[in-house]
């Protein structure tokens, strides 16, 4: 069994001016990711073709370990406390057991 932690965000905003500053908010937090989270093996950001007011995240972690390392991290606290002005609901699905094709699968 694959010790990789993953997740599932969906983010309704609340209109597309929230959608433009939660875009912002998503880029600045990313590039603390990149720069500080080895333990983040995928951190993606779709939009949603005709929904311009959603976003979908996937997240996939070597461990719950370093999922709980992202969460600490000053970047994403800074998205967590800042993420709500724009939203007007957030559902997470958490993962387990990943199968298939892709580089950041064990």
């Amino acid at each position: 069994m694959s010790s990789t932690f993953g997740l599932i965000v969906r983010f309704e905003l609340r209109d597309d001016v929230a959608a433009s500053g939660f875009d912002r908010l998503v880029a600045e937090t990313r590039e603390g990711i990149v720069a500080t989270e080895p333990g983040t093996l995928a951190y993606v950001v779709h939009e949603v073709p005709d929904e311009p007011t959603l976003r979908v995240f996937y997240e996939l972690y070597a461990s719950k370990e370093a999922f709980e390392a992202h969460e600490a991290q000053p970047h994403t606290k800074r998205f967590l406390e800042e993420r709500e002005q724009y939203l007007t609901d957030t559902q997470v699905t958490f993962l387990s057991n990943p199968s298939g094709k892709g580089s950041m699968l064990p």
